[in-house]
């Protein structure tokens, strides 16, 4: 391709809205071109590098015998109101209306459309497993769309969703896709943290994360320096610890303490430490999914049944946890099968507690108390044991704590788990090692849907025996813009984009200083020769001042830069994009040299 009939169109500064260095760097570099608020489009120069992270994703689910398909983007709301989603999901998503009154979902995911697609299909189970993927548009609502493409409210994503006959062939299919992601990443040149994952609102078990370390990210992981452990904060776990209190045989004794409400407060009333405390926090929990029946507490709560199954629109539960630790709300919810939980409101905490906001306690609640494993765990034997003894808690009354307080001796929980927030200095669940902590991207992710979708769907084949069975999912996810632009801020200098040869819109670049006499004459040869070799190359045939071309490349990133000019002909000058230093080299050999440059970096990433 040569410049003037390609277009090139760089900025010398960013739009006041770039913050971060992706966004920077596609806007000035011409790749992307903002049309609304979280809507961008793709140019010329940034489409080419997008197609090649598309393709280069294609290539590998292919060799991994996943089949590629493309169902619409609009869908009928009919198949979300089949799973359950169309009420849980309505805040992100875009619905209009046909003229026919009809509603439609613009997708902002696709189980519903694929698991549609093959309940019409699937009839044996001779059919199964089979993986099947799109590469297409979704479009979710974003309250706040922000940092470019990374976070854009139209956006480009892979799907894939296996089917497997049982839960032996779905954990064959996850490692078939998380085997063909590694490669992925490694061919894109990115250096991938693989990190355990809460599933969300799409349901399932069995979650990978794959991100990118960026001080921008929007998650946070906890990583263990020693065994290699890696989570997202949402699902981190950590090696359960003590306050060191002992069991007290004072009995339990309500305290007067008007205007002490924090845990800081306590301290100071008290005269002691936040773990020696017990938090007590009403908790608003979303569609439980859990069977709640004989729980105390939990008479009131109203299940419902649909397509989702059976679950409770909404719920309270009172969880206590030590002072000194916070409540991970992803981590109640997927505990109680939950799509949200968070805190109650002042009223809802008043009438579920018996008491206001800083005086709450588990001593006379009117719902099901649950504790984090910091305050209660189980034995082997499945009996609760208290972690916490002497300790201090809400008197369920207003103006009063209580001290002396025995967990299962003064009061009794319905269940417990792990509720906890790991944050760095907690000790690593598998080796004991001090955790850290770092900001991450999300770009790919995997789990184990189970039969969420084709249960609520009503999918079945006919198994070995002639009977009717029900097939179970596998999903898995890659943000195609995400990793284009996550490629940026990992590879970049105070000049512009690094590319990796895999993914740059060209691979060489011919600067001849002028576009005329010999300069001309070895920028076309070499031009020519190494369009023959099969390299994506550039020559730069404008009418530009030298300086002017080498910023544009500079900033676009080409990978390798070939200048003619005269006072170095017949040699010419090649510089990898990557180093400082330039090179001169024959030119008649150049086309070759940068042909043998190109092809070890691509086997380098592609090997």
């Amino acid at each position: 391709m040569k410049t003037s009939k390609f277009l090139i169109s760089t900025l010398r500064d960013s739009p006041n809205d770039a913050v971060i260095a992706s966004h920077q760097l596609m806007m000035r570099s011409g790749m992307i071109r903002k049309l609304g608020n979280g809507l961008y489009s793709y140019m010329p120069i940034g489409f080419k590098s997008f197609t090649k992270v598309m393709n280069i994703i294609r290539e590998e689910l292919d060799k991994a015998g996943c089949l590629e398909m493309k169902p619409t983007v609009i869908q009928p709301a009919e198949i979300w109101k089949e799973s359950g989603r169309w009420d849980k999901m309505s805040g992100e998503m875009l619905t209009p209306q046909n003229r026919g009154g009809q509603d439609m979902v613009v997708s902002p995911t696709a189980e519903e459309a694929f698991t549609a697609l093959v309940r019409d299909g699937l009839e044996s189970y001779k059919q199964l497993p089979m993986t099947l993927y799109q590469i297409n548009t979704k479009y979710r609502d974003e309250i706040r769309p922000r940092y470019g493409v990374m976070r854009g409210r139209e956006f480009t994503m892979m799907d894939a969703y296996s089917f497997d006959a049982d839960q032996a062939s779905l954990d064959a299919s996850y490692d078939n896709v998380a085997a063909a992601y590694r490669k992925i990443y490694k061919r894109l040149g990115l250096s991938i943290i693989s990190v355990k994952a809460d599933t969300g609102s799409m349901g399932g078990s069995g979650s990978e994360e794959f991100m990118v370390e960026s001080p921008v990210g929007d998650d946070t992981l906890i990583l263990c320096p020693k065994c290699g452990y890696a989570a997202n904060v949402e699902k981190a776990a950590c090696k359960p610890d003590s306050n060191g209190s002992v069991p007290t045989n004072e009995k339990l004794e309500e305290v007067a303490t008007p205007n002490v409400f924090s845990i800081e407060d306590m301290e100071k009333f008290f005269g002691a430490k936040s773990n020696q405390f017990i938090k007590a926090i009403v908790c608003r929990v979303t569609n439980c999914a859990l069977d709640l029946s004989g729980v105390k507490g939990a008479e009131s709560f109203k299940r419902v049944e649909d397509n989702a199954g059976k679950y409770y629109p909404l719920s309270y539960f009172v969880v206590l946890i030590r002072g000194d630790l916070e409540l991970n709300d992803t981590k109640l919810a997927a505990f109680l099968k939950a799509s949200e939980a968070g805190l109650a409101n002042d009223d809802e905490i008043v009438k579920y507690a018996n008491a206001p906001h800083g005086f709450v306690g588990p001593l006379n609640c009117n719902c099901p108390v649950i504790a984090d494993k910091s305050v209660i765990d189980m034995d082997a034997s499945g009996a609760f044991v208290s972690l916490m003894h002497d300790a201090y808690i809400g008197a369920s009354k207003e103006g009063y704590h209580a001290k002396h307080v025995e967990p299962l001796r003064d009061f009794s929980v319905w269940t417990c788990g792990d509720f906890r927030t790991v944050v760095p200095g907690d000790k690593c669940p598998e080796c004991g090692e001090e955790l850290y902590s770092k900001k991450g991207n999300e770009l790919g992710h995997i789990f184990k849907l189970g039969d969420k979708y084709t249960k609520s769907m009503n999918v079945t084949y006919l198994d070995q025996n002639g009977k009717a069975a029900t097939p179970i999912m596998g999903c898995y996810g890659i943000g195609v813009d995400r990793t284009l632009a996550s490629i940026i801020e990992e590879r970049h200098d105070e000049n512009g984009i690094i590319w990796p040869m895999t993914v740059a819109p060209f691979q060489v670049v011919i600067v001849p200083i002028k576009y005329e006499g010999s300069m001309k004459e070895a920028a076309d040869k070499i031009y020519d020769e190494l369009l023959a070799q099969g390299v994506d190359v550039l020559l730069d045939d404008r009418a530009e001042r030298p300086g002017v071309k080498f910023k544009d490349f500079d900033l676009i990133g080409i990978p390798l830069r070939i200048v003619v000019g005269d006072k170095n002909l017949p040699n010419v000058e090649m510089k990898l994009r990557s180093e400082s230093d330039a090179q001169l080299v024959p030119a008649d050999q150049a086309a070759a040299k940068a042909a043998e440059i190109v092809k070890a970096e691509l086997a380098k990433l592609n090997g």
